[in-house]
């Protein structure tokens, strides 16, 4: 017996909507399929937010957006501003990466004062932020001290992946991306959200993603996944 419905699964789905092939008449329609399933959130390329905002008024899911992606290599202030600007525009989440340069270089002052600051800009604007780590790129160390800022910090959610910078295109990219999820809630404080971004395009890989602890889930598959969650439940009766 599932302790799962297609409707609770959707609402801990963010649509996204980001890869740069997308034109506008794309984007529209994928507001509509997160709006048909309910998803908790979308989650569009910045210019799409404030049209993204307006078309979702009056739905109960939230317009999210990205900053320093997928590369994080923007300047801390040019992200703040960035974060500032979208919540103007009616973003309600934020999707920042880290400065994935300034990680690998062990510079972490620099990357506690870059979560902190957007963290801060972003939470005194009722929004939340979540923090994409790319731990492809990283080490288990790296990972590890990210996870002890995001402590300090406390943001809403912490995301390995982007799925842009490396994407998972195998069986051992994918072990390293189940390891490093169980990794980083393991390491996380209980107060911290785990989104599994990037990597989930079916339900099992959502599934597999949900016992490890993740509970929010970043895919353009949306309607693949629930269909087949959809379908399984019409198997159990």
């Amino acid at each position: 017996m599932t302790d799962w419905t297609v409707e609770s699964l959707a609402r801990t789905i963010d649509h996204c909507l980001l890869h740069p092939m997308l034109d506008d008449r794309q984007l529209v329609k994928g507001l509509a399929v997160a709006v048909e399933y309910n998803c908790v959130s979308v989650c569009v390329k910045p210019y799409f937010v404030n049209m993204t905002a307006r078309l979702l008024d009056g739905t109960g899911i939230l317009t999210g957006t990205v900053i320093g992606f997928p590369h994080g290599g923007n300047t801390t202030l040019l992200k703040i501003e960035e974060a500032r600007r979208a919540m103007d525009e009616g973003a309600e989440e934020i999707d920042m990466v880290v400065n994935i340069g300034k990680a690998r270089s062990c510079e972490w002052g620099y990357v506690r004062d870059e979560i902190g600051g957007v963290n801060a800009c972003v939470s005194a604007a009722g929004a939340s932020l979540k923090v994409i780590f790319e731990t492809e790129c990283l080490s288990d160390a790296m990972i590890g001290q990210l996870c002890r800022l995001c402590n300090e910090l406390q943001p809403a959610f912490a995301v390995p992946s982007t799925g842009f910078v490396l994407p998972p295109t195998g069986d051992e990219r994918k072990e390293a991306g189940t390891r490093h999820l169980a990794m980083i809630r393991d390491l996380l404080s209980a107060d911290i959200g785990v989104k599994a971004g990037g990597t989930v395009h079916t339900l099992d890989e959502l599934l597999a993603a949900r016992a490890i602890g993740a509970v929010r889930f970043g895919t353009i598959d949306t309607g693949r996944i629930l269909g087949e969650a959809a379908e399984r439940l019409d198997g159990e009766e």
